[in-house]
């Protein structure tokens, strides 16, 4: 190969600009990163309401689907997915929800050394700038991801925590915190008006070092090999093939699709499906590209009388008159995530956490 780095990173989505920028700390590091998509310079990537042309974008989303699945009718549901710099994180709903604390407990407990919550909570607070309510001792402030509070209200976002909490559901303003079960307004990775994406923490101030070189436009579709190591991709760009090497190492960042996917490409999987497609079976590994879960979301809408909802503000000439308050720095519906209110809950009085999130927004 002619070309060789120290370190391959695939993909520039949240896993790929974090590692971007921890290894070029390093000047010694000689570091490339492939992102199949373009840049992040549209703005819908950055306004936050934004996310309503993301979702459904061609250029920044693979859209991808899954089959028709039989417990809902043969329903075929969307599968979102970043194509671009910072991955899903340029495209999804600014909600910043860090996960149970239970959960990676459990993980470490199945055998995954490392994963529990008192190990893996000194890396969430190095990760975050939060700006807001917070503990100290269970959130950061030094990070280069900000986490900020919605600063938008609204009565019937107000009516329903007070719903919730007549229910005997808590009022929670660090769902992020000691514990997750309660209501509020969510917390988001939105600052300064603008969306925070890990493209916009990460990447970009590493970009500035010399030893980080970027493609954009760089489809991997195979990983090279030495026996049983990584030496190497090939990539596609442009209408033409290229190969790369690595003298340390390969990093997969594709995401819970597109990483089984480029190892399936490459050899590693379930042999029966690699022979199926023809594709040379190179290490034996059943699990990949198997046991997908994704959590299912029910929506309901309600019709709402004699009050002002965002569905009035965004039709006509009121879109308009919002987004000129949005550029003129005043409130404007374009700010907003798609979701603004949160609820975690039991749905047994027996369980110990919550198994139930909902959500809440004056739209539809």
């Amino acid at each position: 190969m002619k070309e060789t780095f120290d370190y391959l990173i695939i993909g520039s989505g949240t896993a790929g600009s974090v590692l971007a920028n921890r290894l070029t700390e390093n000047a010694k590091n000689k570091v490339l990163v492939l992102e199949a998509g373009g840049t992040d310079t549209t703005p819908y990537i950055h306004i936050p309401a934004g996310f309503m042309k993301t979702m459904v974008s061609d250029t920044v989303n693979w859209r991808y689907e899954t089959d028709p699945v039989p417990a809902i009718n043969g329903r075929i549901i969307g599968q979102p997915r970043g194509k671009t710099l910072g991955g899903s994180s340029s495209i999804n709903g600014h909600i910043f929800n860090r996960g149970q604390a239970m959960d990676f407990d459990v993980w470490a407990q199945m055998g995954n050394r490392g994963w529990s919550y008192a190990e893996v909570l000194p890396y969430f607070k190095r990760f975050e700038q939060r700006i807001g309510v917070f503990d100290p001792n269970l959130r950061g402030t030094d990070g280069p991801f900000a986490v900020t509070d919605i600063d938008w209200s609204h009565p019937l976002c107000d009516a329903y925590i007070s719903g919730a909490t007549s229910l005997g559901i808590p009022l929670n303003p660090d769902y992020n915190g000691a514990s997750q079960a309660g209501v509020a307004y969510f917390q988001r990775s939105v600052y300064k008006r603008r969306r925070m994406s890990a493209a916009r923490a990460f990447l970009h101030p590493a970009r500035r070092r010399k030893n980080l070189t970027l493609r954009t436009h760089s489809h991997t579709i195979e990983i090279l090999f030495s026996g049983k190591k990584a030496i190497g991709v090939k990539y596609l760009r442009f209408g033409q093939i290229f190969e790369v090497g690595a003298s340390c190492e390969v990093i997969v960042c594709g995401g819970a699709l597109n990483t089984p996917q480029l190892l399936e490409l490459s050899g590693i999987g379930n042999p029966s499906i690699l022979q199926a497609h023809g594709i040379k079976v190179r290490h034996a590994l059943p699990g990949v590209g198997e046991n997908f879960r994704d959590h299912y979301g029910v929506r309901l809408t309600v019709r709402t009388k004699n009050i002002d909802t965002i569905n009035e503000r965004s039709k006509r000439w009121r879109l308009g008159w919002e987004a000129l308050k949005y550029l003129t720095g005043a409130e404007s519906i374009l700010t907003l995530q798609p979701t603004l209110v949160g609820c975690f809950w039991m749905s047994d009085p027996a369980l110990d956490r919550p198994d139930l999130q909902l959500t809440f927004t004056p739209a539809s």
